[in-house]
Order: C-alpha cells, then sequence, then structure tokens
C-alpha cells in the first residue's frame, strides 16, 4: 500500500512538473461542508475563504462534445482544476464525456435538467427539473451531487427551499466574460474577465464550456490570470 501511495504522489508531481515552470497551476483546494448555503456575490455573500486575487474557475451549460474536450485540454495543459456545472439533458447524452470531466479531477455540479429560467416556470415544472437533474447526475456519475448554480442565474422561491431541504448549495458568480455573447476575440474575453476581476479582487468566475469561443479562447484566458497575478483555488465539497 505505502509502494502504491508514492507510486501516486510521484505520478502527481510529474504531472504538475510537465506544465512547466510558467503554468497558473492550482495553489490549493478549498473544501466546502454539504450543506444549504449559497455563495458568490452578484447575488448572495462572497464564498468565506477565499483572500484576494484567489480565483474559482466554473463552467456552465456542458458537457458539449464540441467544445468541452478543448477546455480539458487547456486546463490540463495550464495544470488548472476548475467546476463545471452541467445541465441533465447533455449530461444523458454524451455521459461518457461528462464522466471525463469528472475523471480529469475537476468538481462538477448541477444547472438544471433543461437550461430554463425556472423563475417563469410552474413550481410542479421547477421540482420536476430538478428531480431529473439529480436523477441523471446519479446515473452518469454515480455519486450524489453537492451544489446548484441555477440558469441565467434566475433563482426562484421554489428552487432555493427545494434545495435548502436537500442540503445542496447555491453557487452564484463573482466575475465572468459574458462569454455567450456573439463574435467575442479572446482579447475581449479576456478584458471582460479582468476588469470584472478588478473590481472584486477575485472570487467565482463563470464562463460557458458549451461556446466555442470560450474553448478557443481559454489558452489565451488562463495566460492573461497568470499575468495578472491571480490564483487558482479548486472548489470541492467534504
Amino acid at each position: 500500500m505505502k509502494a502504491l501511495v508514492v507510486a501516486a504522489l510521484c505520478m502527481a508531481g510529474v504531472a504538475q512538473a510537465a506544465c512547466g515552470p510558467d503554468a497558473l497551476g492550482t495553489s490549493r483546494t478549498l473544501t466546502l461542508k454539504r450543506e444549504a448555503a449559497a455563495w458568490g456575490a452578484a447575488q448572495h455573500a462572497a464564498l468565506p475563504g477565499l483572500v484576494p486575487g484567489e480565483v474559482v474557475l466554473t463552467f456552465d451549460d456542458g458537457p458539449r462534445p464540441e467544445s468541452t474536450p478543448l477546455v480539458l485540454k487547456a486546463l490540463a495543459d495550464q495544470c488548472v482544476k476548475a467546476s463545471f456545472f452541467i445541465n441533465g439533458e447533455p449530461l444523458r447524452q454524451h455521459a461518457a464525456l461528462a464522466r471525463q470531466v469528472r475523471d480529469a479531477g475537476h468538481t462538477v455540479g448541477m444547472h438544471g435538467f433543461r437550461h430554463d429560467n425556472f423563475s417563469q416556470q410552474p413550481a410542479a415544472a421547477q421540482l420536476a427539473d430538478l428531480e431529473a437533474m439529480q436523477a441523471a447526475y446519479r446515473d452518469v456519475l454515480g455519486q450524489e451531487p453537492a451544489a446548484y448554480r441555477f440558469p441565467y442565474l434566475a433563482e426562484s422561491p421554489v428552487l432555493l427551499a427545494a434545495l435548502q431541504a436537500r442540503s445542496l448549495t447555491v453557487m452564484s458568480v463573482d466575475a465572468g466574460a459574458e462569454d455567450w455573447l456573439p463574435s467575442q476575440t479572446p482579447q475581449m474575453l479576456a478584458d471582460k474577465l479582468l476588469g470584472q476581476l478588478a473590481q472584486r479582487g477575485g472570487g467565482i468566475v463563470l464562463l460557458h464550456d458549451a461556446q466555442d469561443q470560450t474553448a478557443h479562447a481559454m489558452p489565451f484566458l488562463l495566460q492573461a490570470l497568470k499575468a495578472k497575478g491571480y490564483r487558482v483555488v479548486h472548489l470541492r465539497w467534504e
């Protein structure tokens, strides 16, 4: 057993070293309790435990075969771990890709079975979507989910209460690049992201692995974060 542990640590060290000294890297892991909390200064309190200059990278709307693998490669090239908030429909359609995200060491949360604005849906439809999302998560990933992000960040009292009853953490955001808007260059995305981070001092970053422009811009965005001295914190739940 000791030999296996040593071998695993050595392999981890080789993987980190393979990124080179100029890699952005992951500075540390922040582990949260599985509880009915809500984080992200856009709608709630700032995530506890972060200090100025630290960012948590998060991605929404995947998995998508045309773009998610490019995001995963960019993160791996820079030894960066992130959190992916996935939708239930693509989760079932692309189960192997979802497991690839998890197996790469990233954290996987929920983002609604469908990408609907649940604040505009009847209560029964909201609760049915949550049930479908949780079932897909369990079936595909074989785990219990710990966190949920509302599509469009459109929180509803019905789902907030349901998530609280299930001890699921709600994740909002602190900064982003508005990468759902079309026809943006990597420089445009970087300027928006760095501008918002400068106002906040760091925090939870919202990006979308289902967007082609974001996937192609990821190497540039990670380099931009490195150049500005930001440190990546990997978020996990115990």
